[in-house]
């Protein structure tokens, strides 16, 4: 029978101090596969979440308020375009003053406007803002009507060069308009209908519908203007 040698038993016996580093290695090892499993159980959920439109709202949201931001960029350019107009058509002799003066008041009505921060949705304060558009609208159409009787102004070539630019900007108003619309109308769908309507109640609380534009279309027709 071999009796083991104290320098047997301390080759066969691990130390204390080896039995720890294994511990805190196992230890290590186990928190980096929780924290991997942590993440494949986020990207496990995360997928197809993205996939049921979670993220539609906000990003709607900014999509609307982008088209917003085009419609008051041409509206304002439309209006800096205004006093200049006024002043060429001043120079015509005996032009009507009545039709000029509509111009000058629906403008600067235009200009005194305080748009609310909540107008994208505040129904009443976005019909107001197309009003006051839509007269400017009307005046201006009604100026470009009484222009046809005064071949002398429509030869002048900066009032040629402010029509050309204001029917620039008409023509950009009613892009812009309709881009709006369309934002809005998908935004306001998304918020009301699946799976939309959940995520509204659940993370987007605080968003709410859109207002569009509602103002009467007799608004923004051309006048009818007599000169018998």
């Amino acid at each position: 029978m071999r009796i083991s040698s104290p320098a047997d038993v301390a080759t066969a016996a691990p130390s204390p101090r080896t039995k720890g580093g294994e511990g805190r290695r196992e230890r290590g090892l186990a928190g980096a596969g929780a924290i991997l499993r942590g993440f494949l159980l986020s990207l496990f959920v995360a997928l197809p979440l993205a996939g049921c439109g979670v993220n539609n709202i906000p990003s709607f949201s900014e999509q609307a308020k982008a088209a917003w931001a085009q419609v008051l960029n041409q509206y304002q350019r439309r209006a800096d375009l205004v006093p200049n107009l006024v002043a060429t058509v001043k120079g015509a002799a005996d032009f009507e003053s009545k039709t000029l003066q509509a111009v000058v008041e629906a403008r600067a009505k235009v200009g005194q406007m305080q748009l609310p921060p909540d107008i994208l949705t505040n129904p009443d304060a976005m019909k107001a803002f197309e009003q006051n558009q839509g007269q400017l609208t009307s005046a201006l159409s009604r100026l470009m009507v009484v222009v046809e009787q005064y071949p002398e102004l429509k030869a002048n070539a900066n009032f040629q060069t402010l029509q050309a630019q204001l029917e620039g900007t008409e023509n950009r108003i009613a892009v812009a308009r309709r881009d709006y619309i369309q934002a809005v109308q998908q935004y306001n769908i998304e918020l009301k209908t699946f799976p939309g309507r959940i995520w509204a109640m659940l993370l987007y609380s605080s968003y709410k519908e859109m207002a569009q534009f509602t103002v009467d279309e007799k608004t923004m027709n051309v006048p009818t203007v007599n000169f018998n």
